[in-house]
Order: C-alpha cells, then structure tokens, then sequence
C-alpha cells in the first residue's frame, strides 16, 4: 500500500500521512476530512499540480488560497527610496554583510522602526541617491566600486552614517592614497633660479615659509624677496645681495652670509644662530636702517661688518664676534638697547 505525507499548501507542518487508493477525487475527499479544509488541488513539493494519482509522492495541499507564508517569502524584496531616486533590493543585502549597521537594524525586522513609506511602498531615506548606490553595490558584493565624478568624500560620510564601517575603514585608506605625499625635499640652486628668471623685475617674489636648506643660493640677486619664516639653515648666501628682503622669523642657523648686501634688511625674531656675517654691509646711504630686532645671534660671527645704523634691539648677542665692526656712537647707544651680550668680542670696535 502506498501512503503519502499530506501538508496544507505553503506549510511544511502538521502533515497528515493517509493511504493512496482510488482516484485523486478519492484521495482529495481524505484530505479534506484529514486536514479539515476544502482540498481543491494537490501539488508536489515544488508547487507543481498534480492530475494523476500515479504520480503522487510528497505532495501540498490548496484550499484555493493564497498561503499567508507564501506571499509572505516574497517581502524578501524591498524598495527604498533615497533621496527620490528608487533602489530595489532584498532584505537579506541589507542584513547580513554588516549585521550593526544601522540598513540591518532598520530591516532585520518588519515595521520594528516604524519606517515611513511613500505611496508606492517605498521605504523614505533623506540622503544622496549618487553616494548610497556605491554603498548598496557594496552590500551586494563586498566591492567598493565608485564611478568617475563622484567624490570620496561624500561616499564616506554615507557610510560613516549608516554604519557600514569596514567599508569607511576602506574609503580613508583610498582617499589617503588618492592625494600625493606631501613633498618637504629643499628647493635646489636651480629651481630657485628659474623662479627668479620667470619673475617680473618689478614683482615681489613671495617665498614665505619656503624650504631652502643647505641651498647654494650665494651671488643671486635677492633683493626685496619675502623669505618669512623660510628655512633657510646652513644656506650658502655669500655676497648675495638680500637688500630690503623680509628675513622676519626666518631660520638663518649655521648659515654663510659671508660678504652679503643687508641694507635695510627686515631680520625681526629670525634664528641665525652659529652664522657667519663676515664682511657684510647693513649701511644703506639713503638712510633705511636694517632691523634685527629680537633675532638670535648667540655664536655669530659679524667681524668687519658695516654696522651704521642697525637695530639691535633686545637681540642676543651671546659669544657674538663684533671684531672690526663698524658703527656710529648714537646707534650704538640706541640700538643695542637690551641686548645681551655676553662675552661679545667687540674688539677694535670703530665709532665714526
């Protein structure tokens, strides 16, 4: 005797195993008294209808409506709409690659957030459509694939928002290596020079806070540049002629200055700590009076420089070599004001 296993269709249980005898009108009769519905049609377990009874082996029962789980498997599907742009999609691309998302919490569980929908049944998301697509196709496939025109930034700010945070984790890597490393290497000889050349005579050249260490800039035409706050350490500036340059906080440490032009020089706070000023000429005839107020001068060697007129103002002069230097008696009165100068070797100081 042949016997079958009867389910209510759309269930897999509470099934009801009766004996097949008869016709399929015969074995419908049973089910219907077995199970306690109206059994209109049989299907095998793939939802196929079955119209001979010789082909019964596991098989569902209809009572001609739709089965509350049947249409319920179809909810798997949803669609969301972001910022008026439509995404379909299914609820279980949403959930499973980032289970603590905030798309997994809001759909892992029907209406559990109360989401508001539009009349079409879509789900409303205030954000940008451009930048939720790369974070849907990375749902899907674990691959961030962002297409040209749309900026990095505002996609990781979307998954910074939801959540999705190894693909954040992944989009600061890209952004960091999308711009190029930032280049502290000092400006050679050369580059400095072709600057100069495509630089109009009657322009300032503006080179404030420029690396310049241990360039060879000696015997170039530096006049009224503006080298604040560059660095400029252990630079060859010999006879350079730097007249009216803005040297203000500049970093002048262990460089040669040997023979320079410094009339009217702006040396405000700069570092020339250990440098060498042989020779150099801070007189300007005209009468503009080179500034060096506030600088480090601790260990600097200014022998036989002309002197006439600079301001030393609270400037630290300490071990500073001022053999031969030239000066007139009121700037020195005037302009060393405050100064330190301990152990300054002012020897055969000339007072005109």
């Amino acid at each position: 005797m042949r016997r079958v296993t009867l389910f209510v269709n759309g269930t897999s249980k509470n099934g009801k195993v009766v004996a097949v005898y008869g016709t399929l009108s015969d074995l419908l009769t049973v089910a219907s008294n077995k199970l306690g519905i109206r059994a209109c049609n049989l299907y095998n377990g793939k939802g196929g209808l079955i119209d001979d009874i010789t082909l019964i082996r596991c098989v569902a029962l209809s009572d001609g409506k739709m089965s509350d789980d049947i249409s319920g498997s179809h909810t798997d599907w949803l669609t969301l709409n972001i910022g008026g742009r439509l995404f379909t999609t299914t609820r279980s691309t949403l959930v499973s690659k980032e289970p603590d998302s905030m798309l997994a919490h809001m759909f892992r569980e029907k209406d559990v957030w109360g989401n508001k929908q539009d009349e079409r049944g879509a789900y409303l998301i205030d954000r940008s459509p451009e930048y939720f697509e790369p974070i849907l196709n990375y749902l899907r496939h674990g691959q961030i694939i962002v297409n040209e025109g749309i900026n990095l930034l505002g996609v990781l700010e979307e998954a910074r928002f939801f959540g999705i945070e190894q693909m954040a984790e992944q989009l600061e890597v890209a952004i960091k290596n999308s711009h190029p490393p930032e280049d502290h290497s000092p400006l050679s000889r050369k580059e400095f020079v072709r600057f100069l050349l495509a630089t109009p005579t009657k322009s300032e050249l503006r080179c404030q806070g420029l690396n310049f260490s241990g360039a060879d800039l000696s015997r170039l035409d530096l006049r009224y540049i503006n080298f604040k706050m560059a660095n400029l350490s252990r630079c060859n500036l010999t006879y350079a002629n730097l007249c009216c340059s803005n040297l203000e906080r500049a970093d002048l440490s262990g460089a040669n200055l040997d023979g320079a032009n410094l009339q009217g020089v702006k040396m405000l706070c700069s570092n020339a700590e250990g440098a060498s000023l042989k020779g150099c000429n801070f007189e300007d005839p005209s009468g503009l009076k080179a500034n060096l107020e506030g600088a480090n001068l601790k260990g600097v060697d200014m022998e036989g420089s002309q002197m006439t007129g600079i301001n030393l103002r609270v400037a630290t002069l300490k071990n500073a070599k001022l053999k031969n230097c030239k000066n007139d008696p009121s700037g020195l009165k005037a302009n060393l004001e405050g100064k330190t100068a301990h152990r300054s070797h002012c020897l055969a100081l000339e007072i005109k």
